[in-house]
């Protein structure tokens, strides 16, 4: 039995987790001489559905790092909305140039706990949603070129075989805790409950961050208000055409400039091939 279909799944605030799936799926869709059906898990709406696979089917699953894990308001979601049935998959964690931790980890033992048969992986560096001096220019050609590469070996092994197994992956297992975000002065950063800000004179009330907002935060009638739950992912800003939101916690903007300041080197991407049994 042969792979038919190819999906490609992604939770993508910002676009950088958006992009990387791209670049992995249209890769191995080449490879694979098949089209890439995606499916956008980003917005409230879309992880209320049910989504169920074959053995027949492909799917390439992208999550941004939160944190070193996968987003732990996304992972619930998952948990509801995906149904394997032996589908083979490539769970691909996108993260800001920090380091992906465990993430890979979770989001590889996730897919297996959800019927799916993991037979490749990748860990890509993006831009960083919040903390944008980092990996700016990311993915670039070098990335792109080492993304094509691992495409065509995952392609291959996949074809090669119909049981790929025995995938390993950076990470702890079990999942360790979350990582402790830190400001400036190395202490820790205390920033959970932090919300965007509005600049009254700059917003017209047009809507478009409550639109992308993935949690679906922000109050449609006036969007000064974020009366619901605020992952800090940056849609909201990075999307407003009038540059009218801004965060102006001060424990979340010294955590920037740790970022910026200690995590600046670029990292290298990381991927891992399942072996044939």
């Amino acid at each position: 039995m042969g792979i038919h279909h190819l999906w490609a799944l992604y939770f993508s605030p910002t676009g950088g987790t958006k992009t990387v799936m791209r670049l992995v799926s249209e890769a191995l869709g080449r490879e694979l001489g098949l089209p890439v059906q995606e499916i956008n898990l980003t917005q409230p709406a879309s992880r209320k559905k049910i989504y169920e696979f074959t053995r027949e089917d492909l799917v390439v699953l992208a999550s941004p790092v939160y944190a070193g894990r996968v987003p732990n308001k996304l992972r619930p979601d998952l948990e509801r909305c995906l149904v394997g049935n032996g589908a083979r998959a490539v769970p691909i964690s996108v993260f800001g140039n920090r380091s992906f931790d465990d993430a890979l980890m979770e989001l590889k033992l996730l897919l297996e706990e959800l019927g799916f048969r993991p037979a490749a992986a990748a860990a890509i560096v993006s831009r960083h949603a919040f903390a944008g001096a980092l990996a700016a220019e990311r993915p670039n050609h070098k990335d792109k070129e080492e993304i094509a590469a691992f495409a065509r070996e995952a392609a291959r092994s996949i074809m090669e075989s119909e049981d790929v197994s025995c995938l390993t992956v950076d990470g702890r297992n079990p999942v360790g805790p979350y990582y402790t975000p830190l400001k400036a002065d190395k202490t820790p950063a205390l920033f959970l409950k932090a919300k965007p800000q509005t600049y009254g004179d700059k917003c017209d009330q047009c809507g478009l961050c409550a639109r992308v907002c993935p949690m679906g935060a922000i109050d449609y009638s006036d969007c000064s208000l974020v009366p619901g739950i605020c992952i800090k992912c940056h849609a909201c800003v990075r999307r407003c055409p009038q540059k009218a939101k801004y965060f102006d916690n001060e424990d979340f903007l010294s955590h920037v400039r740790m970022l910026e300041e200690h995590c600046a080197e670029p990292k290298e991407n990381r991927f891992f091939l399942g072996k044939t049994i």
